[in-house]
């Protein structure tokens, strides 16, 4: 007889490991990106705290978790203090997709729950705006949503394509569809679509236009302060290690294969280089990027998948 509780408390275990294990990712990224712009910057970066500022991520959040709290004048206090905690829940919810080899679930629509996830996002930053009772704040959630919700669309139709190519909604069915050839090979066009539409998605450099600092002075998040910020940041900075794992099983067969935590350092560090090397777009241009060009291709990408399906499916028969 199966024992049920014995793999609840393995799945409990297998969650505080990955929230442990997330943290310390997260602590350790922000040093590696500060150490790898310092340099490319021809400047050394946090090289005081311990060996080479390896306890800087620790100092960090010491100092954030320790500052005061206090009402921000005429905000709307329940949605301010509660939007950054949903926002880490939020990232920790997307972490549950990852095909772990303990859960006592299977999720036969991953990527469509993925989806559903990512679009929750938008709303949490347009709230986060609004109840700072700030000009600043809300129009940079204003101008963050509009850039999230383009992007979308386009991550969208490429998670669409990669479906088509593997018939399946499952992220384990995907990667075992690229056994014998990665899509990353395949569809190198569309992965490079794939990859902009992440960045933007991430609010990162290039594309940060939260974070216009001539203009908007950090954006949404302006208000927040003390264990707020620290929550909005944990949330971006989890959900930019996610997308590298999502990124390199959408198109490789690395899990299945393992050495994953190669690729996924690397798409990292491609995300942090990018910071460094790129200066901001301006923001019609953005958009012009998604609506002009992104776009129509993925649909002519779409075409030509189905149509190659359609002419196979007529040869088989």
């Amino acid at each position: 007889m199966i024992n049920i509780n014995y793999y609840i408390m393995l799945n409990i275990l297998n969650l505080l490991i990955l929230l442990l294990l997330l943290l310390m990712g997260i602590a350790f990224l922000t040093l590696l990106e500060r150490k790898v712009l310092g340099y490319i910057q021809m400047r050394k970066g946090p090289n005081k705290l311990g060996v080479g500022g390896i306890f800087q991520p620790f100092s960090d959040a010491i100092k954030l978790l320790t500052k005061e709290l206090f009402y921000v004048f005429k905000s709307n206090y329940n949605l301010f203090y509660l939007c950054p905690l949903f926002m880490f829940s939020l990232m920790m919810i997307m972490w549950l997709l990852y095909p772990y080899y303990t859960n006592i679930y299977f999720l036969n629509y991953s990527i469509l729950m993925m989806i559903v996830l990512m679009t929750l996002g938008s709303y949490l930053i347009i709230f986060m705006g609004w109840s700072s009772n700030s000009i600043y704040s809300m129009m940079g959630s204003i101008r963050s949503v509009s850039q999230m919700l383009s992007y979308e669309v386009s991550f969208i139709l490429i998670i669409f394509v990669l479906m088509f190519m593997g018939e399946s909604y499952t992220l384990i069915d995907l990667m075992k569809f690229q056994k014998n050839f990665w899509f990353l090979f395949v569809m190198y066009p569309l992965f490079i679509m794939y990859f902009i539409s992440i960045m933007a998605e991430l609010n990162r450099s290039p594309m940060d236009f939260i974070e216009g600092e001539s203009e908007l002075v950090s954006g949404f998040n302006i208000e927040y302060f003390s264990g707020g910020f620290a929550l909005i940041f944990l949330g971006e900075y989890g959900m930019i290690i996610f997308f590298s794992f999502i990124s390199v099983m959408l198109f490789t067969n690395l899990l299945v294969e393992g050495s994953i935590f190669f690729f996924i350092n690397i798409f990292n560090m491609m995300i942090i280089i990018m910071r460094g090397l790129l200066p901001r777009m301006r923001y019609d241009e953005l958009m012009y990027l998604c609506w002009k060009i992104i776009l129509p291709m993925i649909l002519m990408y779409i075409i030509l998948i189905m149509g190659l399906k359609f002419f196979m499916f007529m040869i088989m028969v």
